[in-house]
């Protein structure tokens, strides 16, 4: 038993009866409810009394916590929100007609889950409550309702002892599983637990079984991986996972709180604490708060002692799900392994993140690798090593850093699109709109994980990696890897297609020895690597070099489309004589056409190129690590291509509050949306499990949407504020227009490709009458401007110019009436119009 000489106090918060807390995620404050209708705020790190609340209702049973805010589910049946600094009750957000037993804040606070003891589930938006979905499978009131750390899914635990697994990925929650084992029937009141606890990864979460044990199911296949058994002697009340994931508190009705280490399940403190009913981590420091049923609040700061401080400093931890060769998720069936000897395993050099420290599988996995998919990838395991993980050039060669490296210019490293760091054992090679690629570090070799949106069109499926991939490309046609070892054998290319008629379609290729992939990109029709020797390899779909040539500056990066590639590398030092500018080559490999060659890559100095890629039309995108995304125009005709911004994400409405800190990480443009995926809390990567994908309007930045003043109107305020609006549509509509004109003009239009060129040129005049009309509201002497916006009208039939003299008409402008008329009737008569109208 741990000892108590720093056992904190109980403090007094409430009266006997359900107690709940929630850590603010800042953790600056912990928030309390009970039986009465006070509210306590206590500020970490302080031991005056809080602050007291009590326009509370009696009997809070649910709470949920973000940095401005509170919500407080209660027995009435009612869910309030409350403003921290304030202490006010801002909102009802949602009523129940029957008492409500558990709350649930998404990560990104933007919606709460209500649990009841009605038969539906109510997820409402927290910022506009008329935004409710409902989750409708249950046949028992429900006592308990969790989100995953992404928001992907929500579990509801019901007082039938069955748990429902929700799917948040479309708009209507859509039910993945209904599972019968996993918790216990249990009566609303009942102080024992059945709520599931997602661990910080999102790729298990833990649940109190009847035997009193801990029961840890992983997500996908939904079925038991680990047990933490052997602690309690009473009913589990209350289950916390650290911040990390490295460990795991509990509480129970024998009177004790445990702290567990998660990669061993092993018990490593106990504490006496009784009537303790639920329990949560500081967000980042060694404490631990939990309530009772006598009201009482106790913070434990140090509650991990000295020597096993180190798990809770460090990094996130893999949850302790079972560690074997990932099998097959779709329905294919697992073939026999081949009858073949062990082979010795060179093991590779221990990081930081090793398996090892994460599962303590240190011995037994020289025969671990499986062929699981029948593709022979087991082949010459001896060769596996990872590239990369250690070192800062995909050559192999580490960077020495000089004494005189302030004298070194600034290159820009290699980069694959759609790719992640590792972080843990996990990393992604791939994520666009088609799916992902994702492996997991097995210490002696990788198992990848290849994921769909579409799995009617595709089926998901795993395999064992001895070669250890360290990039990939992913589309409708197929899959691309590559590798880079660090044994001295040759970097390996390998393709494999989804759909074939033969019966081994994929295939495998070997660069000479010394040279290594910098970037792999995937078409259509083509397969592009660029190299450390600056060679650019294309290759068709099933393997025939096709083409190699030297790139004329050091490569970096590579994208492809249908027969188009486009190449980037290091290129001239900028101006300030210390960064290498960024130098790009877009190429018609099939017609061995150079549309741009070396031409300049528009960032910033201080920006960092973060992503290159097609758009769904073929128009070559960058976004940069200031968060703008930029267009290729005009780039099929040589020496004429401009980078063009789409969207400022800096100037998204939903930064203007300030309140909200978040970065954007790319992912496609199609639809004519940005595609993207929104990392919160200061992360520069996604992490796992998958998480979702948002889209944006483009937004072209011609200035930032003036606000209101404090004395105008809202007539007014909207009148001003309509200008800036349109003239950002037309550049926009203008911009798109001619990227379709160029598409156009290089192909054989069809039909309905003409038809929609019409449409687009009638958009472009319908935002100049939309101005126009702007210009005749502000008086006469905006009369030239007027007469400007309808010059600039393409106009194939005249009608739009009719439409500016009736706009006219309306308002008053005769002046501009007459001048307008004129331009139709030189238009008309086949005149310049270019020439001056006085």
């Amino acid at each position: 038993m741990a000892t108590e000489a720093m056992r904190p106090r109980g403090r007094p918060a409430h009266t006997p009866g359900t107690t709940v807390l929630a850590y603010t995620p800042d953790g600056r404050r912990v928030i309390t409810g009970g039986s009465n209708s006070a509210i306590r705020i206590y500020t970490v790190g302080q031991d005056g009394e809080p602050k007291t609340i009590d326009e509370g209702v009696d009997g809070h049973l649910g709470i949920g916590a973000t940095n401005e805010s509170f919500i407080m589910g209660a027995e009435d049946g009612t869910v309030w929100q409350y403003e921290i600094e304030s202490g006010r009750m801002e909102k009802l957000l949602v009523r129940c007609a029957l008492p409500v037993r558990d709350i649930a804040v998404s990560k990104e606070g933007e919606w709460v889950a209500v649990a009841s003891d009605e038969l539906t589930v109510k997820i409402v938006n927290i910022e506009d409550m008329t935004k409710v979905k409902y989750l409708r499978e249950q046949a028992k009131g429900t006592k308990h309702v969790t989100f995953d750390p992404s928001g992907r899914y929500v579990t509801v635990s019901c007082t039938d002892g069955m748990l429902y697994i929700y799917s948040m990925l479309s708009d209507e929650p859509e039910l993945v599983r209904k599972v019968d084992g996993v918790i216990r029937r249990l009566e609303p009141e009942d102080e024992a637990t059945a709520r599931i606890v997602w661990h910080p990864d999102g790729t298990a979460f833990a649940s109190a079984e009847a035997t009193r044990d801990i029961a840890i199911f992983s997500v996908g296949e939904w079925k038991k991986e680990k047990v933490f058994s052997g602690g309690h002697n009473g009913e589990v009340t209350a289950i916390s996972w650290s911040p990390n994931g490295a460990l795991l508190a509990t509480a129970g009705k024998d009177g004790q709180v445990l702290i567990w280490e998660t990669k061993t399940q092993k018990v490593l403190e106990r504490y006496d604490f009784a009537n303790v009913i639920n329990l949560a981590w500081h967000p980042s420091n060694n404490s631990l708060s939990f309530t009772t049923s006598d009201g009482e609040l106790f913070i434990y700061d140090g509650i991990v002692p000295r020597e096993h401080q180190p798990l809770l400093q460090k990094p996130l931890q893999a949850a302790p799900i079972f560690s074997g060769p990932l099998t097959e998720i779709s329905n294919n069936v697992r073939p026999p392994l081949a009858n073949r000897p062990k082979q010795s395993v060179e093991r590779r050099a221990r990081t930081p993140d090793s398996l090892d420290d994460v599962l303590d599988y240190d011995v037994g996995m020289e025969d671990f690798v499986e062929d699981d998919d029948g593709a022979g990838y087991a082949e010459d395991l001896a060769r596996g090593k990872r590239a990369g993980s250690h070192l800062d050039d995909a050559d192999g060669r580490p960077d020495k850093r000089l004494l005189t490296s302030f004298t070194k210019p600034k290159v820009h490293p290699p980069l694959q699109p759609g790719s992640t760091p590792w972080r843990g054992n996990r990393r992604y090679l791939c994520l666009n709109l088609t799916g992902c690629v994702w492996t997991v570090d097995q210490e002696t070799h990788n198992t990848v994980t290849v994921e769909f949106y579409d799995r009617e069109l595709h089926r998901d499926f795993h395999f064992t990696d001895p070669y250890l991939y360290d990039r990939a490309c992913l589309n409708e046609h197929g899959t691309l890897f590559s590798n880079n070892p660090t044994d001295g054998s040759p970097a390996t290319i390998f393709y494999r297609p989804h759909e074939t008629w033969t019966t081994r379609a994929d295939w495998r290729t070997q660069l000479p020895k010394g040279e290594f992939i910098r970037a792999l990109a995937l078409s259509d029709s083509y397969i592009v690597a660029v190299t450390t020797k600056d060679y650019v390899r294309v290759y068709t779909l099933f393997g025939t070099p096709f083409k190699v040539y030297r790139q004329k500056s050091p490569a970096v990066t590579c994208a492809a489309w249908r027969d188009y590639i486009m190449t980037v590398g290091n290129g001239p030092l900028g101006s300030d004589g210390r960064t290498a500018t960024l130098r790009y080559t877009v190429e018609n490999v099939k017609r061995d056409e150079v549309c741009q060659n070396e031409d300049v890559v528009a960032i910033p100095e201080s920006a960092e190129l973060r992503s290159v890629f097609f758009s769904d039309a073929g128009d070559p995108c960058i976004y940069d690590s200031e968060g703008v995304l930029l267009i290729l125009q005009h780039w099929r005709t040589n020496g004429q291509a401009r980078w063009v911004p789409l969207l400022d994400t800096r100037q998204l409405e939903r930064l203007a509050s300030g309140r909200k800190e978040e970065t954007y990480w790319p992912v496609a443009v199609a639809q004519d949306k940005f595609h993207c995926i929104i990392l919160k809390g200061g992360d520069k990567y996604p992490y796992f499990p998958r998480p979702l994908l948002s889209e944006f309007d483009f937004r072209v930045p011609i200035t930032d949407t003036p606000g209101k003043g404090p004395d105008e109107d809202e007539e007014e305020g909207s009148t001003r504020g309509e200008g800036p609006r349109l003239e950002e549509a037309f550049v926009r509509s203008n911009i798109m227009l001619s990227l379709f004109e160029d598409l156009l003009g290089s192909t054989n239009a069809t039909t309905g490709q003409r038809a929609e060129l019409a449409r687009k040129e009638l958009e472009v005049d319908k935002f100049l009458l939309q101005l126009l009309a702007v210009e005749c509201r502000e008086g006469e002497e905006r009369g030239m401007k007027a007469l400007e916006l309808v010059q600039m009208m393409r106009d194939r039939n005249g009608k739009m110019v009719e439409a500016a003299v009736k706009v006219a008409q309306r308002y008053g402008r005769g002046v501009l009436e007459d001048k307008i008329r004129e331009l139709a009737e030189r238009r008309y008569m086949g005149a310049d119009d270019d020439d001056e109208l006085a």
